[in-house]
């Protein structure tokens, strides 16, 4: 009896810590959510309500995602991997209320992304855009007015939702797909409950909306994310853009005072006019710029923000591997990614009748296979998932902030640090809402089909000894295999528990095939593009870019991969050194003057 209750304290403590480990996670998840908000919105035009909503959303889809680790961890958790058996403590009414449990999150968090998507997000863009300031000062709009007007359009996006829902009601379901519909775990994923037919047809159509931008915004930032760490470092440090900058404006204003000279006292001729402007122009952006490398250098500022400024030079060369890191990861997610997409259109049971499941995994998986053999130990494949995770997340920022918010080539939004209005702000947030949705299919379904579905769970073989007992593989290890879709007896069917997330996935792809076919073929057109975009990349012309410095108070240059990174240490070795290479002044003139004529040209 004793034993007993220890056993059960055991599980509780484990099923407590895994709980608390996602907790700790979402409060991680909502200070990335805060930091994205904060970094990107800008100063000028800020709204409390907008960075609330944004941060609430973003913190909701990011814990959608991250729920995958913990359904893996509670449902391996009930069975003993080397034995192939459900643990003592794991009696089907305990099974059942972890499943419980993760239904009711997993509901919870999809219904919460839907309403925030559909219906708090654009309540609150034209709740803003309502927003008059001249009208608000003279007292001729109120609040009630703004909130009247942001819900009659809203009401719009009210009106989506309820026919949504009012057509995954009534919308047929696949019936016969064939025989492997047979199969305990096929018969499972057919909905009857219309309530849970109109959630999955929902969820359904949101991840197909979410596929497209996930193949555009997604790849393209999984191939530029790594490539831009490893540009990080400038071809062109602060303490020398100071010094060109310097030579080239005493130029310019040495060159005025030559036309201011010569015209003297007498109406200055049309083409000096023009000269004259023109230098005028210029020197307004020699000193912007000038300015600009001084705060770049941490003139003006406190000691803690001039030493901030030297350990992040000095910490440059780690960027670059982190970079180098990155793309290796990158490579390995497309190859991974890649052999799963072949291995299922090859293989799967049921190809387009059920999204293309596949019943195991036929060929060497890299990703799917460190993901089952860490998730033996929690909460290592947690942390993995975690940071998996937050790259494709970053990869999506970075390629919306690339792009742009676009319909089809028209640019309506940009997304930048410190320069992203409100409106854009909750557009991207939508999104990338919709994005993750896409990325939840993608990591549970192609990059770590087995591990999502299974995790480490394992089944003996070897038939019990009497009817209604769990079969003992303790004598024969060679009996235990692995839980698959394709599982069947006794055996399988008592022990192999699958997680709620790819039973949820499952059900969509089995149900409506159609969302099946289009979320498994996206993933190839994803991997066309990351190809392209990465290729491309790597073999782009190294241009140093001014203008966008004068914007944006920083060099943000775009440079090739396989460009000389020469310059790039030596940049690195001046910012920490504070000085400049000594070169001719003439020529730091020219190449400050050339670049402007062209940028005027």
């Amino acid at each position: 009896m004793v034993e007993i209750i220890q056993v059960a304290n055991m599980a509780l403590i484990q099923t407590a810590f895994i709980w608390v480990a996602y907790a700790v996670a979402l409060g991680i998840v909502a200070l990335i959510a805060a930091i994205f908000t904060y970094t990107y919105q800008t100063p000028r035009d800020r709204s409390a309500l907008v960075s609330t909503v944004t941060i609430i959303t973003l913190t909701s889809l990011l814990a959608t995602v991250l729920l995958l680790p913990v359904d893996i961890a509670l449902t391996s958790s009930t069975t003993s991997t080397k034995l192939g058996a459900k643990k003592d403590w794991a009696t089907p009414e305990t099974v059942h209320n972890i499943l419980l449990t993760l239904k009711i999150v997993y509901y919870t968090l999809y219904s919460l992304d839907a309403v925030l998507c559909l219906l708090v997000v654009p309540f609150t863009y034209f709740l803003y855009e309502e927003y008059d300031e001249v009208e608000a000062e003279e007292g001729l709009q109120t609040f009630s007015q703004r909130f009247v007007g942001a819900l009659k359009y809203t009401l719009i996006f009210v009106a989506l939702v309820v026919i949504l829902f009012i057509v995954g009601f009534f919308v047929p379901v696949a019936k016969n797909g064939g025989d492997h519909m047979d199969l305990d775990y096929f018969k499972r994923l057919l909905a009857e409950n219309h309530g849970e037919r109109a959630l999955t047809f929902a969820l359904g159509l949101l991840i197909s909306l979410g596929t497209i931008l996930y193949i555009l915004y997604t790849s393209a930032g999984l191939a530029l994310l790594p490539i831009s760490f490893i540009k990080s470092a400038p071809s062109i440090s602060a303490p020398q853009l100071s010094e060109t900058t310097a030579s080239a404006l005493e130029q310019n204003r040495e060159r005025q005072h030559q036309l201011e000279g010569r015209n003297s006292g007498r109406n200055i001729p049309a083409k000096d006019q023009r000269e004259l402007e023109s230098l005028m122009r210029e020197e307004r952006t020699l000193v912007r710029r000038e300015r600009l490398a001084a705060e770049a250098r941490g003139e003006g500022k406190s000691f803690v923000v001039r030493a901030w400024t030297k350990i992040c030079a000095v910490f440059r060369p780690l960027k670059l591997i982190g970079g180098l890191l990155l793309l290796v990861l990158a490579l390995i997610i497309w190859v991974s990614m890649l052999i799963t997409g072949i291995d299922k259109a090859k293989n799967s049971i049921c190809k387009q009748h059920c999204g293309y499941i596949l019943g195991s995994i036929n060929v060497f998986q890299p990703i799917n296979w460190i993901f089952v053999k860490s998730s033996v130990v929690f909460p290592i494949d947690y942390v993995l998932m975690a940071l998996l995770v937050l790259f494709f997340f970053s990869s999506s920022v970075t390629g919306i902030a690339t792009i742009g918010i676009r319909f089809l080539w028209v640019k309506l939004f940009e997304i930048r640090k410190g320069h992203t209005s409100p409106q854009a702000l909750l557009m991207a947030t939508v999104m990338l809402t919709l994005i993750m949705l896409a990325i939840n299919y993608a990591l549970a379904m192609i990059v770590a089909p087995q591990y999502a579905i299974y995790g480490a769970q394992t089944f003996c073989t070897n038939p019990p000894r009497h009817p209604g007992e769990q079969p003992d593989c303790s004598k024969h290890p060679e009996l235990v295999k692995p839980c698959s879709e394709l599982s069947s007896g006794e055996g399988a069917e008592k022990v192999c528990t699958p997680s709620v997330v790819s039973t949820f996935l499952n059900r969509v792809t089995v149900n409506f095939p159609v969302f099946g076919a289009l979320a498994f073929w996206a993933q190839f057109a994803f991997l066309a593009v990351f190809l392209i975009v990465f290729v491309t990349s790597l073999f782009r012309t190294p241009k140093l870019n001014l203008n966008e410095l004068d914007e944006d108070a920083e060099a943000d240059e775009e440079e090739g991969l396989l460009a000389s990174t020469g310059r790039r240490f030596g940049a690195t070795w001046q910012d920490i050194r504070g000085k400049p290479k000594p070169q001719s002044t003439g020529a730091a003139g020219r190449g400050i003057r050339g670049d402007d004529d062209h940028a005027d040209d």
